[in-house]
Parts: C-alpha cells; structure tokens; sequence
C-alpha cells in the first residue's frame, strides 16, 4: 500500500455511527490520540454529517460503527450505507483511498458485528485499500469493546507511521496531556434573559421548551428529536406477575395529552426517563454547582457541529436533570482520564491516570463498568477532583431514552398506548443491587399524580401484518408484548373483512407465577376468537419450570411442526420477539429443523429457505439484551 499514489488532502476522516455512544466515544478517542501524534489534520464526524460522494478525495479513512439489534445499521449510517449500495459506483471509485474499519457489537448476539463486516466488504469491493485487517470490538470481552481496541488501535498508528509520516509525525506517543480546552463553553446569565416567566412544571408546553433548549445546547448527538413527539400522563400501572414469583413485571397505560397520538401495531414508544431528585441534588452540590443560576451551552470553536446555537437561557438544574444521566449510566474511560488531570490528591491522581492507562483498561472494566458506577459514585469516590462543568457537560454520558414495544392497538384504544415492561434488576459481582433507570422510575410512578412524560414513536423490527397475513408469532416473556397489539389489531380487523389464522407461541416459568395476560390470551382462543381453532389459529405455552426437564417455545413448535408448515406454505409471516440472549437462535433452529422434517429436503436446504423468507420481509426479529 502507498498512501502517496495520489495527490489527495493530507488528513485522517474519521466517521462513526453509533446507536448508544460508545462508537462515538470510541472515535473521538481516534481524534484525541492522532493529535498527540502530530497529525496535521483530523476531522471526526457522526456519517450522517458526512457527505460520502467525498470519499475519493480522502487519504485515509477510520470508520467505527456499532451493530444494533439484529445486524442493523445505527440510524446515523443508514443514509451513508444507501449511497455506497448505488450500483453507479464502479469497483475502482475507492482506488487510493486507504481504510480501517473498527466494529463494535456483541458475540452473544447472531448477527455479531455484521455492520463492521459488511462495510469493510464494500469499501473493499469499491477498490479502497485497507490499512489493517478489521477490528471487532466485543461486548463479552472481559474488558469489552476495549479488549480488542486497545491492540487494534495500537497497530493502527504503527502501521499509519511507517507508510505516511507525514500524515502522522510523532513515531512515539508522548506522555498523555489533557487537550487544551474542553469542546464546550458554559455561559453563565443573572436572570432567565428572554424566556417568558415560569409557568406550572405540570405545563406541558413549557416543558416542551425546556427539553428542546437544553437538548439543543448539548454536545451528545440524540437519535430522537429535540420536540417530543407528544406527552403522556400514567393511568394505569398493574402487576402482571405474582410478587412471590421473583419477577416484577407490569402493564402500564398512557393517556395522550398534549396532542393526538398515532402509531401502528408493532411500532416503538420511547420514553424519556425521570432522575431521582436526591440524586441530582447530589450531584450538584458534590460539584459545587448553583442549581438556580441560568446557562447557554455552546461550542468553544466553529467546527463543532455538536448542537444548534440556543435561542435563550435554561436552569441549570433543568438543563441537567434533562441531559445528563448523573446516577444511572457509567462514565467513559475519557471521563478517568480528564478527571487525573483535576486530582489534587496524589494517590486519586496516580488511580485515575493508571484507570485511564492500557496497563489499567481491565482493572478500570472491573471497577466501572462491571460493578455499572455512576457519574456521582465515581466523583463521589474521588473527592480532590473539582471537574469544571464544562468538561462535566462533555463527558457526563447524556440522558437517553428508552425504548419498548408497543403492546396495545391504536384502533382498539385511540389515544392510549401500553406498554409491558419487566422491572429490570441485578446484583454486580459486589453484591450490590441495581435497578434500571427508566423501569424502577416507572414502577414507582402513581397514576393519580399528573406526571408528564415525554415520549416519542418510532418504527421498530415488526411491520404491521395485513389482516390477510398468516401469522407465526413467538413471544416468550415480555417479547409477548408486540403480539398483545397484534392479536388486539386483527380481533378489530376481524369485525369487518375476512382474516387470516394466527398462531402463538408463548413461553414463561410458571403458569401461577408469570403466565402475562392469561385471560386475554385464552378470551380469543375461544369460539371464532383470532387464535381459536377455527379460524385455523392456535395458542401454545411452554411452562419452562413446571417439569424436571425445561421446556421452551422452540420445543412447543416442533410440536405443532405440522401445522406451522401448512401456514408457511400459505405464505405466512414469522415474528419473534423477546430475549436476546440464546431463543432467535434456537427458534430458528426449531424452524429449520421443522421445514427439513416435513418437506423432506437437508437441513442446509431448510436454512437457505429461511433465508429468502427473510430476504421476502416474512422473517422478522426484535430482541433485546
């Protein structure tokens, strides 16, 4: 390879597309450390603010994306991947443009960094040359993603150094040093300067304000947009499962109540979560911030593209309550590095600059993310440290939403959506309890307190069937959840034209303790019910723990293999949906196994019948960690 062959900008491209931030994190640490090594020009941006027909002009290119779902491009590289599939691009259009690819995903998962893999295929096949083999970030890793990019990134430089030192001066890294200035300024204003006076904080116009300010001023790249989509207030929250059976998992309904709300069976409700008051009030005074003062957010220089610039002042305890997660997410290794820099007290400087060390990745992995320490805990486990709230704005990780499946029909409850959702809880290799942020602040919500909650609708993995669709549907667990709105969609649909079967399987513990919906499930496997017998429909449970021998969903279908053949061989739909964990897998198997057994064909044939299903848009799969 020559990185010289043509006269082309003598800079590193660096474009990420991340779903959860790490790529992000994982780039703008490429940016940090191509700097200390002299080179002359680096830009990182998010792929959606790239314009890729700029491409060949580029000397050398570093890509890092993430994988979501099941193989699924981020929502940032989708526009990037539609222009680089143009059939127009000849096999040469990359020739002289030199590339790395760094994927980040998780091997529990099937599709394991398959957006890495098939990137660096087509770079590849448009003639680019790559630097380095490609790197694969692993979630399982014992130091995760990080385990492999640390190595990875290492070898990267020393080849990059070798081949072009012009592009990268410094054959040795020098001794790391902070950059000179965090990426964002924090102006501080005496009054709310041009903002209408405060109204109830049960308005939901005003909150509305306050959101799109403060996610306007905030350097983390959101997927969702500023204005929530529309606010719901909580009307019911009820226990699905049985309290002794270990679980807490709930039905919650939602009234809309700033507009009209629309969505189809199978769509996704986002959810922007509530922090914990005593938590933020924490986190301020352990920063010594005034939760009262006002602020503008901006960026330090014109290259940031980070966020708009802000039409007026916000709180700065609203700012933080609305952006920054101080008391649920973990902070970056970045965050351990800049906070070195603040430590007044030796040996807390000496931990925090081994944490942010090569030497110390895996003790770091151990202490932070295993054990999933919060921004508070960190700061409150350093206490020399005084980080400015400008380095608190970058680094603090932001406040996402969360994302479920939508488990109600729009025509069977117009303006309500419900969701199911399993309280989610663990205990770290400490012995201490967690709970997660979105879920325990859910269950904890009462539905007589007018609580406004942002929420946005998106489309998720499941397409809405036509009433003339055979269905196939395996939910074990919560995965029910989008099935509860199919089976509501079609019994409506079923009142006015002809619909087709529809079967389901359904997998939990014990019939006592977790079998959700029970009642609903069993109303329409009765007499001309939409899972009845005779509309050709079916209902299947498997009660995993009811027997010495553990019984799943994919067992209950090879039961039913013959009747799950004559529905695919009327054209049905299979939908799964539920724990990512081992269940896609062994329900494909299941599937596969079921189409050799009944049509006599190799279990290679089976699977590549499977495949062009999928390739047809009659597989779909929505899973989630």
């Amino acid at each position: 390879m020559c990185l010289t062959e043509k006269k082309r900008e003598n800079q590193l491209l660096i474009l990420y597309a991340s779903q959860t931030g790490n790529a992000m994190d994982a780039a703008e640490r490429f940016g940090r450390e191509a700097e200390r090594r002299g080179c002359p020009s680096i830009s990182v941006l998010s792929m959606d603010e790239f314009d890729p027909s700029e491409l060949p002009n580029k000397e050398a290119v570093i890509l890092v994306v993430s994988t979501t779902g099941q193989g699924d491009n981020p929502d940032s590289m989708k526009g990037f991947w539609r222009f680089l599939l143009q059939k127009n691009l000849t096999e040469d259009w990359l020739k002289g443009v030199n590339y790395a690819v760094f994927g980040l995903g998780d091997s529990s998962y099937q599709k394991y960094n398959f957006v890495a893999k098939k990137l660096d295929k087509r770079f590849s096949s448009l003639g680019a040359t790559p630097i380095i083999e490609r790197g694969l970030g692993d979630d399982q890793h014992p130091s995760g993603y990080e385990g492999a990019l640390d190595p990875w990134m290492s070898s990267l430089w020393s080849i990059l150094y070798q081949r072009n030192p012009r592009l990268l001066p410094n054959a040795i890294t020098p001794d790391d040093t902070l950059m000179d200035q965090p990426k964002v300024q924090v102006i501080y204003h005496d009054t709310e300067e041009g903002l209408s006076p405060m109204t109830t904080s049960t308005d939901f116009n005003y909150l509305e304000m306050q959101l799109e300010k403060a996610h306007s001023m905030n350097p983390a790249k959101y997927s969702g947009k500023n204005r929530p989509d529309c606010f719901l207030k909580l009307t019911k929250n009820n226990l699905l499962s049985q309290v002794e059976s270990g679980k807490d998992v709930r039905h919650f309904e939602f009234e809309a109540v700033s507009c009209a709300i629309d969505y189809d069976v199978g769509d996704i409700l986002e959810v922007l979560p509530g922090q914990s008051p005593e938590a933020l009030d924490a986190f301020m005074q352990r920063c010594n911030l005034n939760p009262e003062s006002y602020i503008t957010v901006q960026a330090r220089d014109n290259e940031n593209r980070g966020f708009q610039k802000p039409s007026s002042p916000v709180k700065l305890k609203s700012f933080i309550e609305l952006t920054m997660d101080v008391a649920s997410a973990s902070p970056r290794r970045y965050f351990f590095e800049v906070m070195s820099f603040f430590a007044t007290a030796e040996h807390e400087k000496e931990r925090l600059q081994y944490f942010a060390s090569p030497e110390g990745r895996d003790d770091l992995y151990q202490y932070n993310q295993k054990e999933r320490r919060t921004v508070l805990e960190v700061l409150e486990d350093f206490p020399s440290v005084q980080m400015p709230f400008e380095w608190l704005v970058q680094l603090v990780p932001p406040l996402k939403t969360r994302a479920f499946s939508i488990s109600s029909s729009n025509s069977a409850h117009p303006n309500q959506v419900h969701l199911t959702i399993s309280l989610v809880s663990w205990t770290t290799p400490y012995k201490r309890k967690r709970t997660g942020l979105c879920s325990s602040w859910l269950a904890g919500l009462d539905p007589n307190q007018r609580v406004l909650i942002p929420a946005w609708i998106s489309k998720g993995c499941l397409p809405p069937p036509p009433p003339s669709l055979p269905l196939i549907l395996v939910g074990p667990g919560t995965g029910c959840a989008p099935f509860h709105g199919f089976v509501e969609e079609r019994a409506i649909q079923s009142k006015s034209v002809t619909t087709a079967p529809v079967v389901f399987f359904f997998g939990c513990r014990n019939e006592e303790d977790d079998f959700l919906y029970r009642d609903f499930w069993l109303s329409h496997l009765q007499k001309d019910g939409v899972l009845s017998e005779e509309k050709g429909g079916g209902f299947y449970v498997a009660f995993s723990r009811e027997q010495p021998h553990k019984v799943y969903v994919q067992h209950k279908m090879r039961e039913q293999s013959s009747k799950i053949w004559s529905l695919l061989s009327q054209g049905a739909a299979v939908y799964v949906a539920g724990s990512a964990n081992k269940m896609p897998a062994d329900v494909l198997s299941a599937l596969e196994e079921i189409v050799s057994n009944e049509t006599g064909v190799p279990k290679e044939a089976a699977s590549t019948w499977i495949r062009t299903l999928e390739r047809a848009g009659k597989y779909h799969v929505e899973a989630w960690s």
